[in-house]
Formats: structure tokens, C-alpha cells, sequence
């Protein structure tokens, strides 16, 4: 629709940023003091040895000890098994297991899970989320995507994007990356929520929110977290609530097509879920919560069955012990 079309164009004129825009890092931290905020940045693992300690010396040597830009660096568990949470102690982050947060709550494995544990743990008026498998790890995966929160009230909830080569073994080969958006995600919202199409990478797992929008959303525990927090806060506050900004390029592993496909089974049931919950579809019957693979040995076949189903945290909001925390 033009319309859809010319609001998208203006949303990426006004709302999609270069990290460079924000390379002045004494005025980011003036700004930040002046408008009164603490800033948190949350590291979600499970088993992440090879990358976490990089990143932790990155974001604790040039956004705390240069820059006083953090006020706290965290990393949210699942329980690795690893050297993870030994290693990201030494360099200086706080570590926390996420079955050891609100344990009255109980433990559910998934990355949502973390991020919502996040919001009970962390004290930042604004959480910003970066993946802890970032092989060229820079102090703009997280300036860049707090700056636009800082510098403009109206921003709510802004997602970096950039180029995704992937790693294989030592050597990087060149790649849209991106794949479970382009072939799952992407059609789907140009189906039901066009405007949302102007998120050039609705799945990455960098971003950076204010607390008011996260304590009030619901967190599916796994695959389905970040497209339902774009579902939610479109339905509530539009377009304009999110920004974006281009990191250039991120280096990450690869993970294999049958990890896309447990992906993309997540995803679709929380998205149906939200195709439910605001009444934009009826009579969806119930589906099953098991995915079927296939794997082969010589001309022998086997189904590989897995339950997936995408539980969901409620509101961090409604939880008293939160409410109590943190003064709400």
C-alpha cells in the first residue's frame, strides 16, 4: 500500500542510524548524566568460553573504565558447563545463573528466559542484550544501540543490524545471513504488520530497551522472544517506537539449517500466538508442539522428533518480588 510504503520510507529517514553518528563518546556520556539515566548491558550465555572474556575486556575497558557509559555489565547463564561464568568473573562481569534468579519462579532452559530474569536482576533504566558469540566484538554493539534511547525520548527500543559473513572453521565466506528472517519472518510480517519490514534484521540479538517497555512484556523462553516483542510494542505504541542502527558487520558461527528449523518452529507458534491474542485470525486449530526432522544413514531413514513450545514468562510488571525490587 503507498501509504505503508511512504511511512517505512520516512520511519528509515528518521529512525535508522549509522554507528558512526555516534562516535563522540565524552557527549553520549554527557548526555546520558544529563538526562538522569543508568544504563545495564545484559550478556545472555550457555557455553560461550572462545567469545565471552573478549567481550567482557571490550565493553568493561572502553564503556566503564574509559567511558563511564555502563554503570553494570552482566552475564545471564543457562548453566554452562564450560569455563563461561569463570571466565567472564576474572575480567570483571557480574555472573548470575538463571535458575538462581526469582528461583521461586522455577527454571525454564531457553535465552527468553535470561532476558527476562534480566529485568529482575539488572538496576539500568535501560537493558541493552548483546549475544555472547560475537567473534569481532566492538565497543559500538552496544554505545551505538543505547545512543538513539539517550539522545531521543520518543525511541523506545532500538535493534542493530549489519552484515552477517559466517564463520567457517578459520575462514569467513561472504553471506546475506539472516536466513530464518528472510525466508520466515520477513513474509510473514509483510503479511500481517507490513510497517515492521522496516526492521532490516527483526532477529538480532543486539538490542537495547527502556526497562517501562520490557517490565511489561511477555517473554516467550525461547526462539520467539525477539518477534514478540516487536508484535507487542507495535500493537501498543506504532512504528515510531523503534529505531535501528547499522553496526556493519558482525562475525558469528554458523549454525546448521536443522538448528534454523527448530528456530523457525519457535517463531511460528509465537507468532500465532499473537495473530490469536489480537484477534487478527480465528478458528487457528490447536497444532502439536513436536518438530519432525529427518536424518540418514546410507538408504536408512529416521524421523528425528523434538518438543518445542514456546512457553511464556508473563510481565516482569506483575510480579511483586519485582514490583517490591525495584520500587514500581
Amino acid at each position: 500500500m503507498p501509504a505503508t510504503h511512504e511511512r517505512i520510507a520516512r520511519w528509515l529517514e528518521t529512525n535508522t542510524f549509522h554507528h558512526s553518528e555516534f562516535w563522540d563518546m565524552r557527549e553520549l556520556v554527557r548526555a546520558k548524566r544529563e538526562a538522569g539515566l543508568t544504563i545495564s548491558l545484559c550478556i545472555p550465555t550457555l557455553n560461550e568460553e572462545n567469545t565471552i572474556g573478549k567481550e567482557i575486556i571490550v565493553f568493561k575497558s572502553e564503556l566503564m573504565d574509559r567511558y563511564p557509559l555502563l554503570d553494570e555489565i552482566a552475564v545471564i547463564d543457562s548453566g554452562s558447563t564450560d569455563r563461561t561464568l569463570e571466565i567472564a568473573a576474572s575480567y570483571g562481569a557480574d555472573t548470575y545463573l538463571s535458575a538462581d534468579i526469582l528461583p521461586e519462579y522455577g527454571f525454564k532452559p531457553g535465552k527468553g528466559e535470561n532476558l527476562w530474569k534480566a529485568i529482575y536482576q539488572l538496576r539500568g533504566d535501560i537493558i541493552c542484550y548483546v549475544d555472547a558469540d560475537i567473534k569481532n566484538i566492538h565497543a559500538k554493539f552496544a554505545s551505538a544501540l543505547v545512543a538513539p534511547l539517550i539522545y531521543r525520548n520518543e525511541i523506545q527500543y532500538v535493534k542493530a543490524f549489519y552484515d552477517r559473513p559466517l564463520a567457517v572453521s578459520d575462514d569467513v565466506r561472504p553471506s546475506g545471513g539472516g536466513r530464518v528472517t528472510e525466508i520466515l519472518v520477513r513474509p510473514l510480517f509483510s503479511m500481517f504488520f507490513p510497517e515492521l519490514t522496516a526492521l532490516i534484521q527483526p532477529l538480532s540479538g543486539e538490542y537495547a530497551v527502556r526497562r517501562e517497555v520490557l517490565e511489561r512484556l511477555p517473554f516467550p523462553i525461547g526462539y520467539g522472544v525477539e518477534t514478540s516483542h516487536l508484535i507487542d510494542l507495535y500493537q501498543t505504541s506504532g512504528l515510531d517506537a523503534f529505531a535501528q542502527t547499522d553496526l556493519d558487520k558482525r562475525v558469528h558461527r554458523n549454525q546448521l539449517t536443522t538448528d534454523l528449523g527448530k528456530m523457525s518452529f519457535g517463531i511460528l507458534q509465537s507468532f500465532l500466538n499473537r495473530l490469536k491474542t489480537y484477534g487478527m485470525v480465528t478458528n487457528l486449530p490447536e497444532w502439536e508442539g513436536l518438530f519432525r526432522q529427518f536424518q540418514a544413514e546410507g538408504r536408512r531413514y529416521e524421523q528425528v522428533r523434538r518438543e518445542i513450545v514456546e512457553e511464556e514468562r508473563p510481565p516482569m510488571i506483575t510480579l511483586p518480588e519485582y514490583r517490591k525490587r525495584h520500587g514500581r
